[in-house]
């Protein structure tokens, strides 16, 4: 579940507390948790509604001026059903933390490079941690379109394989493109030192 850019500062400081999306079937459930930009947000509860049953007060806590509102947006007028999914956020991100600890012990170290060899064994595309690692580190700040088209990989796929390397502290997201962490250049650094 993605929430635009504009509505994130009101889920930081609370006064968005729901979401309208129509969907065939939940992307998430009550007692699960979203990683999102502002921290992690707790879902409290993820239930049906009809379009009729949405009140003002409801389309508010959603960020809309009004159910006439949200209901003429677009992306409520999809094929799918209307649920209203209600949360409130639970903490920090912890990828933050996780990207700054750059210090990494030989334990770490290993684990991190377990992942990434998962990663890359599971991969239909081949191999591509270490190789995006380095295109991340070498062309910052340039647009995930112009590098999924450097690796030969259509936007959207390449987005998601840099979200798994963000997953584990190695990347951060720019307001275009990327960077890698402080934790990403140590990383592949001791890669780049032990295969060389």
């Amino acid at each position: 579940m993605l929430f635009r850019n504009d509505d994130l500062p009101a889920i930081a400081d609370g006064s968005v507390t729901a979401a309208l999306r129509r969907w065939k079937r939940p992307t998430v459930r009550a007692g699960g948790t979203l990683v999102t930009p502002i921290g992690v947000l707790a879902i409290d509860s993820v239930d049906p509604i009809e379009p009729v049953d949405l009140t003002d007060a409801v389309a508010g806590a959603a960020g809309w001026d009004s159910a006439e509102a949200a209901l003429a947006s677009p992306h409520l007028r999809r094929d799918g059903e209307l649920f209203l999914i209600r949360f409130h956020v639970e903490g920090a991100d912890p990828r933050i933390a996780l990207r700054d600890a750059a210090d990494l012990s030989p334990d770490e170290l290993a684990d991190v490079r377990g992942r990434l060899d998962r990663m890359d064994r599971r991969a239909a595309h081949g191999p591509w941690t270490r190789r995006f690692l380095a295109l991340i580190r070498d062309r910052p700040a340039v647009r995930a379109g112009d590098l999924a088209d450097e690796v030969g990989r259509e936007r959207l796929p390449f987005k998601a394989d840099v979200r798994k390397l963000k997953s584990l502290g190695l990347t951060e997201s720019l307001e275009v493109g990327y960077r890698l962490s402080p934790r990403g250049a140590a990383v592949l650094a001791a890669i780049e030192r032990d295969d060389a």
